[in-house]
């Protein structure tokens, strides 16, 4: 091999390493980032965990239960929100006494009146 393609040959390999390597630098970027975003995400994760099992609890109250809490009331770290937009509906929604303006989850019971009930 000649010197001059001696030359040509070292300076492709040097320009594949410096491609390698930077795509190798991004890639442990994504990464990274990745593992950031699944950190961040846990604290809410356990939040709508605890929201869903309230949430549960509430849809298994009865009629004249759920007539007791209407309106809104502080549960724990949670703001419960207990609305009947009509008379066999109830809507309940819970929010995050930190943000009461946001809420989390919200979700619509039917209840039968005593008169309807089976």
């Amino acid at each position: 091999m000649r010197r001059r393609e001696r030359g040509v040959a070292l300076l492709e390999v040097l320009v594949a390493l410096m491609i390698l390597s930077a795509s190798g630098l991004a890639l442990t970027g994504l990464v990274g980032a990745g593992l950031g975003e699944e950190r961040d995400a846990r604290p809410r994760e356990h939040t709508l965990a605890a929201e869903d099992r309230l949430l549960i609890a509430l849809t298994l109250l009865t009629r004249p239960e759920l007539d007791l809490r209407l309106g809104r009331h502080p549960l724990g770290e949670f703001l419960v929100d207990i609305e009947r937009p009509e008379r066999t509906l109830y809507r309940v929604a819970l929010r995050q006494a930190a943000t009461p303006q946001v809420e989390d989850v919200v979700t619509v019971v039917y209840r039968p009146e005593a008169a309807d009930a089976p």
